[in-house]
């Protein structure tokens, strides 16, 4: 794909008002069963334009996405592409229509090479039309090259991280020559320095005439890269708007159509020490970590991608065990062999991938709740359906998770519900000690004030928390204290009211803070929360 501007292409701005937009919506509308996940929807992407697409879960970003991409097919209205009215029916002909789509969730198949998953739909071509392995390998190193990753291609996909597996679909993209990409919720996995990259990438890739719908939770992420912004709400088109006219409170205001409470961190008796851990080592991962997590207290566990924070969380669960080091619960030294035994100590782990290691997404929400539990509510072995529903009710409602009832799949719910679902299911085990990775990630902007009131609600309970977060918003507001980590080394230990995304992002780099230091990324955050040394919560209203 070329990557450079195209003769006459908008540099920053949206395309020309002359031509006709490179996608445009009219009156479209989707229906499953009795729910209207879209209502009489128009709207238009231009090319040489990033257009942010923002919502709550369910207000119909996804199924827009969905029918673009060719999975659905709308119930009413019309597509047009470059002014010609266009059928999308199937995933085959929105690729024939040069239209690519990079999920939020990595699809490739894992015993395939990095450059065979980049081209698997259309793989080079020899001179008797075989596929050309060299020329794959070659194509698929030069694009990883042109998003500054390096990747062994040859390698199969197994065992490479969220954020490489991110990258190697955005690479898929790039490599169909499309003219209109969609980005859903693309950074999700990724640091801030991938972050940046990427944004370079998308930037060049808007330069070159390509239109870019961008779908992203992240409202700092909106305001850094889009020109305009569409808001949804409740499957209809609330408003589309030149990025820069708007502020973040609009948006918040728009999408959620009330006044809510960002980040409402609130005050909590900071008690004795629940949790030390002593020069915790395990080798190639981390190394000489030490900290302590006290009842009341959320300390935020804060750094890039890789530098430890997910493999300090899961030794800590007795998922991975340790080199060397101690940990130390009401001050008496531990080993956890298994999960189970960190569970019984008291220990829970609300993982980053809620799909594959937090929820059984074929089962209920009632049997996913109670599963931790079922030997000390059922010690004959025989479940009792009336005391499981019963159960699970009462943190769903505690947790006021948005449900038919407790029998409904998992699968049905929303991202931020399902989120809630997980959290509800380590509180039923009645932890001391909560360790939430990545929390937010996925969910919209009301899950997200839903999760931090429930985060903040549980510290004033007593319990400890350590939040790992890559979000800096996010560790800035909710954190008692924060532990900045670099390549496996805890590089600095701040408090609250010192805490600032500068003194962050050095330390998390691994670089000697100088005085008045800018951030060393291009990426600027929105000021969305109220600052860290205060205790009041922002109001958007």
């Amino acid at each position: 794909m070329t990557l450079l501007p195209a003769p006459g292409a908008a540099s920053g701005e949206p395309g020309t008002e002359s031509a006709p937009p490179r996608v445009e919506l009219r009156g479209v509308s989707k229906r499953f069963g009795p729910t209207a996940a879209l209502s009489d929807v128009s709207m238009d992407l231009r090319a040489g334009e990033i257009h942010a697409l923002v919502g709550e879960n369910g207000a119909g970003k996804s199924t827009l996405v969905k029918i673009l991409a060719g999975v659905h097919v709308p119930d009413a209205g019309t597509i047009l592409l470059d002014g010609t009215p266009t059928q999308i029916t199937d995933p085959m002909s929105a690729r024939a229509h040069r239209v690519a789509v990079v999920h939020q969730e990595p699809r490739l198949f894992p015993d395939l090479s990095v450059a065979e998953n980049v081209f698997l739909a259309s793989p080079p071509r020899g001179r008797l039309g075989a596929i050309s392995w060299r020329e794959m390998r070659r194509a698929a190193a030069a694009l990883f090259a042109q998003l500054d990753v390096r990747l062994d291609v040859s390698a199969p996909v197994r065992g490479l991280s969220m954020a490489d597996q991110q990258l190697i679909e955005i690479a898929k993209a790039l490599s169909m020559d499309a003219r209109v990409l969609i980005l859903d919720e693309p950074t999700a996995s990724l640091s801030a320095h991938e972050v940046e990259r990427l944004f370079t990438i998308v930037r060049r890739t808007r330069d070159s005439g390509v239109a870019i719908l961008f779908v992203s939770h992240r409202l700092d992420e909106v305001f850094a890269l889009s020109d305009r912004a569409t808001v949804f709400r409740d499957g209809r088109h609330v408003i589309t708007a030149v990025t820069r006219d708007l502020t973040p409170s609009d948006l918040i205001r728009h999408m959620v159509g009330r006044a809510v409470t960002l980040f409402p961190k609130g005050q909590a008796a900071i008690g004795d020490v629940l949790l030390e851990v002593r020069g915790l080592t395990r080798a190639g991962e981390f190394r000489d970590v030490s900290f302590t997590v006290r009842a009341g207290e959320i300390l935020g566990l804060s750094g890039l991608v890789g530098a430890g924070r997910t493999e300090i969380a899961r030794v800590l669960f007795g998922i991975a065990q340790p080199t060397a080091g101690e940990i130390c619960l009401d001050g008496r030294p531990v080993h956890f062999a298994t999960p189970s035994t960190a569970l019984g100590a008291g220990i829970a782990y609300v993982p980053e991938d809620r799909h594959q290691d937090g929820l059984i997404m074929d089962f209920s929400i009632a049997d996913n709740v109670t599963l931790p539990i079922l030997p000390r509510l059922f010690p004959r072995l025989f479940v009792r359906r009336s005391t499981e529903r019963t159960l699970a009710r009462s943190y769903t409602d505690q947790l006021r998770v948005r449900t038919t009832g407790v029998d409904q799949l998992v699968q049905a719910l929303s991202g931020g519900n399902q989120q809630k679902v997980v959290i509800a299911k380590w509180l039923a085990t009645r932890p001391r000690v909560l360790i939430l990775d990545e929390p937010t990630r996925g969910v919209d902007i009301g899950a997200k004030v839903e999760v931090h009131r429930i985060m903040s609600d549980l510290a004033a309970s007593g319990l400890g928390i350590i939040l790992i977060s890559s979000e800096l918003p996010e560790i800035l507001a909710m954190s008692d204290r924060i532990l900045v980590l670099h390549e496996g080394r805890v590089t600095a230990e701040i408090a609250r009211g010192d805490a600032t995304e500068e003194r962050i992002m050095f330390a998390a780099t691994g670089q000697v803070e100088p005085p008045d230091a800018p951030l060393p990324t291009g990426l600027a955050f929105a000021q969305i929360a109220s600052p860290p040394a205060s205790s009041e919560a922002s109001d958007v209203r």
